[in-house]
């Protein structure tokens, strides 16, 4: 799914892990303008595919954060989740390992 005002994106792997991704704090606010959507809602991806691109400029002008959390939605099901990676990431990094 992707947000009417592009600021973030849920999705479900193929193992079953929900996740939320949301680009900055109270950009919902911005209605979308420093966003542009790569995807649609239903849309299979993989990795390295580019969901969103933000203006971080006018987020920043706007005086909102940039921070990105990523968020696992259905927490409960699962024993343990490891934080491997904090902070900027690249395209290849791993940043969470799921058990």
């Amino acid at each position: 799914m992707v947000f009417d005002t592009l600021h973030a994106v849920t999705m479900t792997t193929s193992q079953g892990t929900e996740l939320l991704i949301h680009i900055g704090l109270d950009t919902v606010t911005l209605k979308g303008e420093p966003f542009i959507s790569h995807v649609s809602g239903g849309q299979q991806v993989k990795k390295g595919d580019l969901l969103l691109e933000a203006d971080l400029e006018k987020i920043k002008s706007a005086g909102l954060d940039t921070i990105t959390p990523v968020l696992i939605c259905n927490t409960d099901d699962y024993n343990k989740i490891n934080l491997i990676k904090e902070g900027e990431v690249s395209i290849d990094d791993e940043v969470l390992k799921i058990s």
